[in-house]
């Protein structure tokens, strides 16, 4: 692109300029009654050079009026300021999240799995879960006891990796639902985080995702929100599982073999709702695959990330400055103008100097 494009209607003048030089020469020439005694005379390597000086001339304006036009290489830049969120995704493994009230593409999944495939997708970005990319993101699991698997990280694909390796508790000693001590420990790793870093976190939340009461540690649930609260730490909660009953995966004694049994569900609502009002948060109900999904999507709407992009166009005026080839560069343009001017001055003067009075 140029930057006086109209200054190129010089570039006309050329053709008229050649015409003018080359019809100068011809009128000069001395008439002479036959030629056929010239045929037999073959012209000089001077003779047939005599065209160089005014084609270099001629090249030389070119370039200068190319120059003058202002040719010019952009290159567009964006920079991006991004203040993401924190966020600590906690997630229930305990025993009754083996019930198959849940499915992925119309075929029945445990609670857990189909956890994983809506959480995974809206880190990642799928669907119409945008992906959270500038956010810090935790994970901590939790069944008799609160596990920190990934402290908040900017790498989701091993975030990710960690939440599709997290399996249901199979030990009876181990099982349980520690609510209050896993809200404790997100608090803890949120609070933490504007200690390390050099830029505040200003927005940082807790999604807290279970399927039952609390029923084991040693942090009451309310107590742990009043923490968060204190620290300004948003807790997001969800009742996972069918209301009523839900089908559990049992081992028959008798024959070895898993059979499906109906359990009732019991998900301490009241509580999950005062975790999430006191911190201005709010509490969902998830009862299926899709419902679970759509709670997710409104988070993704309530919680954004703020992004500033601001776009430049860096110029090159090819003009003054190296033109680039691939991997070497050539001289300016003017550079080749003044070049032609010189070999042009140069040949007129030695090599096709004429004679005159």
């Amino acid at each position: 692109m140029f930057h006086h494009p109209w200054v190129l209607w010089l570039l006309a003048l050329l053709p008229v300029l050649a015409w003018r030089m080359w019809a100068v020469r011809s009128s000069n020439a001395v008439s002479f009654s036959t030629t056929d005694f010239a045929r037999s005379i073959r012209p000089s390597w001077r003779q047939r050079m005599m065209w160089l000086p005014p084609a270099l001339l001629l090249a030389a304006l070119g370039s200068l009026i190319v120059s003058l036009a202002g040719p010019r290489e952009g290159r567009q830049q964006t920079m991006a300021n991004t203040e993401g969120i924190a966020i600590e995704l906690v997630v229930d493994r305990s025993g009754s999240m083996r019930a198959m009230d849940f499915q992925i593409q119309e075929k029945p999944v445990n609670r857990l799995t189909a956890i994983k495939d809506v959480m995974g997708r809206f880190v990642l970005g799928e669907n119409q879960l945008a992906g959270r990319f500038s956010d810090l993101i935790g994970l901590i699991t939790f069944a008799g006891q609160a596990d920190g698997i990934t402290p908040p990280t900017l790498d989701h694909a091993f975030l990710v990796a960690q939440l599709n390796e997290t399996q249901i508790v199979d030990q009876r000693s181990e099982d349980g639902t520690a609510i209050g001590d896993a809200l404790g420990l997100a608090i803890e790793k949120l609070a933490a985080l504007n200690k390390n870093q050099k830029q505040p976190v200003k927005s940082r939340i807790v999604i807290l995702l279970t399927d039952g009461e609390n029923n084991a540690g040693d942090l009451d649930p309310i107590q742990a929100a009043e923490l968060a609260s204190r620290f300004e730490i948003k807790v997001y909660t969800i009742g996972v599982g069918t209301k009523g009953q839900a089908p559990v995966p049992v081992m028959d004694p008798f024959s070895g073999r898993e059979t499906l049994r109906w359990m009732d569900v019991n998900i301490d609502e009241v509580t999950l709702t005062k975790i999430a009002e006191s911190t201005g948060g709010k509490y969902f109900r998830a009862t299926d695959t899709q419902s679970l999904e759509q709670i997710y999507v409104e988070i993704d709407r309530l919680e954004k990330s703020e992004v500033e992009a601001r776009s430049f166009i860096d110029y090159r005026e090819l003009a003054v400055q190296p033109i680039r080839l691939g991997s070497w560069s050539a001289p300016p343009i003017a550079v080749w103008a003044l070049l032609l001017l010189g070999l042009q001055f140069t040949l007129k003067q030695v090599v096709f100097r004429e004679l005159g009075a």
